[in-house]
């Protein structure tokens, strides 16, 4: 391969940017995504519900409706990635092919960063108040406890109460990511009938499913709930906000201090935050009880 041209930096970014999205981040096409942030630190505003008056006089003074005005934040962080690739390997090598192991561990690796950060502050703490000053945590009554046992269908069925009970837009679409040890608990749960254990089944296979309305997503990158018990995440989609202030950017260049090796570097600027509380829900899973 001779000197990286321009076109070749384009073709690569784009194939790692398409790989990260719709392969290497299993989170990110289900939340709200906003571009174009501009800044270290951006802020949603969002309006609470209000209640409507009723009139009971004739030619009564128009009521004023205070709006509940609200405000998250969302810091924003870069992350970045970078390998050599040496002149000798560079016959070996095909950089802007999109099946190229190089391609797929630059986009899998920005994939992780995005879930982490979608992980991380679904159920951590977000940052509220007209400055994003004022720090919120998920209310005890968005968490279902262990109790010292695992995934179950009780727990299932009561993340999916309590987000009715909060009369959640049934419209709105729901996720819940759960990992394998959650999955290997659910293909025990005899209860299931057996077109939902087919449902279950499918997860294993890789396949998009639903059950109790949620689709499930497998991800091995679930934090700690309570103690050591892994804490599987429930959502309505708007719940979860990924703020994109640089999406993934790729630069391609031969390094004359390496001997002319090709350095490949990637970059994005992103950050999420909980959008709304009653759209969450916690389940905590005792990993010991499987």
């Amino acid at each position: 391969m001779g000197a990286i041209t321009t076109a070749m930096v384009k073709q690569f970014g784009a194939n790692v940017q398409h790989l990260a999205q719709q392969k290497g981040s299993r989170l990110r096409n289900a939340v709200r995504v906003e571009t174009g942030v501009v800044g270290e630190e951006a802020y949603f505003d969002q309006i609470g519900s209000t209640a409507a008056i009723q009139r009971t006089t004739r030619n009564a003074d128009t009521p004023l409706i205070e709006a509940d005005f609200q405000r998250r934040r969302v810091s924003i962080y870069d992350y970045e990635w970078a390998t050599l690739v040496d002149k000798q390997d560079k016959r070996k090598l095909k950089i802007t092919d999109p099946s190229s192991d190089l391609a797929m561990s630059a986009a899998w690796a920005l994939g992780r960063a995005i879930d982490d950060s979608i992980l991380d502050n679904a159920t951590g703490t977000a940052y509220t108040g007209k400055a994003g000053g004022t720090s919120t945590t998920l209310p005890s009554g968005q968490k279902i406890g262990s109790g010292s046992t695992a995934m179950t269908l009780a727990k299932l069925r009561e993340a999916k109460k309590i987000l009715d009970a909060n009369d959640i837009d049934p419209e709105e679409p729901r996720y819940i990511a759960v990992n394998a040890e959650n999955v290997y608990t659910m293909l025990g749960i005899s209860e299931m009938t057996s077109a939902d254990y087919a449902a279950v089944k499918a997860l294993v296979a890789g396949d998009i499913n639903t059950f109790l309305g949620f689709e499930f997503i497998m991800t091995n990158r679930l934090n700690t709930g309570v103690g050591s018990d892994v804490a599987a995440v429930c959502w309505a989609r708007d719940g979860i906000l990924l703020a994109v202030q640089q999406d993934i950017t790729a630069n391609i260049e031969d390094r004359a201090d390496k001997s002319y090796s090709t350095q490949v570097y990637l970059a994005m600027g992103i950050g999420s935050t909980r959008m709304e509380e009653d759209k969450i829900v916690q389940i905590d899973c005792d990993q010991s009880a499987i």
